[in-house]
């Protein structure tokens, strides 16, 4: 591994025109033969550094003749325009509508000059209009392209995520330049039985010209490179990932190795791709679009994977010095920084601490649409929440989690973005003290809510649609709530017990006092052995105490 550091360190880099400068969202994907249970999952962290976290809701129903949508841009929220309603809308919470289609991306940037500032829709307006106006993960890809032909496509390069409980299909497109309507895409469809992932790179190279069932793409995808310079080939030699979004050092060893590692936990073999996922170019192998699994992926693994911070792997954010005194996978931003006029970079993982929200989408069809879509929510870094389940169907979100709780100006502690980012914020500055508190609770709810979910599958199976809808939208609201219940109860007993860099002795779970009532003496731990040497080569002799 010393050889593969040296030639990592080596490699002299710039931060290419066509790597998104935000570096956000990652994008999980799990086909039906693929997981456990038979069920679709698609995940979504949505990395935004002060986003604030929530759930977009939209009640579906029939509009009026004439009513337009205004259109708000995903990022910034500033007014763009409007367009025409659709004669009907279905229901939509987050990222998933009432017929189990689920729609989610990442930006991979691409090259800059593609970019329409004239367009009218953004990534986000078309997620959500998508979402209403679809049924299945084919439909949706119609309805995507149509509407950025009919109205124009004025954000980056993306990878969408579209799936139902019977497919999922990755989209990747970028615009054609000022002034021109639509967008060059190529959609492939995900073997049932094989996982894949995205994390702001594109990753669909040569695909099937003549594969209609499993791969559509625009007309003009080949030709538009061709007139831009960016392919001169074969169009059965036709790179997209090649042609639009150049695979440069940032895109493999920032974007890239998240999806190395995601594979590397359900896949042997996957050493041979350290290599590529380092960001070293010269005679590596790529690593294939999507794989097999070894073994069928559960939802705890896959909630699992969402909180990856390349643990056990070469990457490993705890295995160096820059993970500080309590031994945290985590690093301050910026992505990249110099030292003495060199460029060097932070590890950029699954997980991290600028997730606005994050997401799950379950989606069965062994069971009707409206119990079958379940949407697991959480609104902070995965690593640091509990994923509650909201079903496709319900008629209203917690409130924790819906618009207008709170702000990312002001503080609410019934928003679970501000409770969860509490707590994490307390916990992260001496992470390997106080982060087993958090994943003890974390995970045991998890587990609950997993089990009360199939209690409650079965529980509506006898009601009417009616009934179930209400039934399941009240869950929801009950399990958000015990989340923020079992979160204030975790901060308060992380601020009692760890105050002042000092731990209260326990015994069976109950503070140690004296025999008059008040607490013993708090243990003060200081740092870890190898961060005492890490300061002692450091300093030298600053520090010695001189003997007598």
């Amino acid at each position: 591994m010393q050889s593969l550091t040296r030639r990592l360190l080596s490699v002299l880099f710039l931060t290419a025109v066509f790597t998104v400068p935000a570096l956000g969202c990652t994008n999980l994907i799990v086909g039906k033969r693929a997981s456990a249970d038979g069920s679709v999952m698609i995940t979504y962290n949505a990395d935004d550094y002060g986003s604030y976290g929530f759930i977009h809701f939209y009640a579906g129903g029939r509009h009026a003749k004439g009513e337009m949508r205004p259109l708000y841009d995903y990022e910034t929220n500033n007014y763009l325009g409007e367009i025409p309603e659709a004669d009907y809308t279905y229901n939509v919470v987050g990222q998933i509508n009432e017929h189990q289609l689920a729609i989610m991306e990442t930006t991979f940037g691409g090259r800059e000059e593609l970019v329409d500032t004239t367009g009218l829709l953004d990534y986000g307006s078309l997620m959500y209009l998508t979402l209403q106006r679809a049924r299945t993960a084919r439909e949706a890809i119609d309805v995507w392209t149509s509407l950025m032909d009919t109205y124009g496509y004025r954000s980056e390069g993306e990878s969408i995520t579209l799936a139902d409980p019977n497919e999922v299909w990755i989209m990747e497109l970028i615009g054609k330049g000022p002034g021109n309507k639509g967008a060059v895409w190529v959609a492939r469809r995900l073997p049932d039985d094989c996982i894949t992932a995205h994390a702001n790179q594109a990753r669909i190279t040569t695909f099937p010209l003549n594969d209609k069932a499993n791969c559509v793409y625009s007309k003009d995808v080949i030709k538009v490179a061709r007139e831009r310079g960016y392919f001169s080939g074969k169009d059965s030699e036709f790179s997209f990932r090649d042609a639009y979004a150049p695979n440069d050092f940032s895109a493999r060893r920032i974007c890239e190795a998240r999806v190395w590692s995601f594979f590397n936990r359900f896949c042997t073999g996957m050493d041979k791709y350290i290599p590529y996922a380092a960001g070293i170019e010269e005679g590596c192998e790529e690593m294939p679009w999507c794989i097999r699994p070894d073994t069928l992926v559960t939802l705890n693994a896959l909630k699992q994977a969402m909180r990856d911070h390349f643990e056990g792997t070469p990457f490993d954010m705890t295995s160096d010095i820059s993970s500080g005194p309590y031994e945290a996978p985590y690093r301050p931003t910026p992505l990249f920084y110099e030292v003495d006029g060199k460029k060097y970079f932070n590890e950029r993982p699954i997980s991290t601490q600028q997730t606005a929200v994050t997401y799950i989408a379950q989606l069965r069809s062994w069971l009707p649409n409206h119990v079958g879509g379940l949407l697991w929510v959480g609104c902070d870094d995965a690593n640091m929440v509990s994923y509650t389940p909201v079903y496709c169907c319900a008629s209203q979100v917690p409130q924790c989690y819906a618009e207008g709780t709170a702000n990312p100006f002001t503080f609410s502690i019934h928003s679970a973005y501000w409770l969860c980012n509490a707590v994490s914020n307390f916990v992260y500055p001496r992470y390997s003290q106080l982060f087993p508190e958090l994943q003890h609770v974390r995970d045991r709810l998890d587990a609950d809510l997993e089990a009360v979910v199939l209690r409650t599958d079965r529980e509506v199976a006898s009601m009417s649609e009616e009934q179930a809808r209400q039934h399941l939208t009240a869950f929801g609201l009950r399990s958000a709530q015990a989340m923020m219940i079992q979160w204030q109860q975790l901060f308060e007993r992380l601020i009692v017990k760890y105050n002042d860099i000092c731990i209260k002795p326990e015994d069976n779970g109950q503070y140690l006092r004296t025999s008059g009532g008040d607490h013993v003496p708090v243990q003060r731990p200081g740092f870890n052995e190898p961060y005492r040497r890490a300061i002692v080569n450091a300093t030298g002799d600053r520090y010695l105490v001189p003997e007598e």
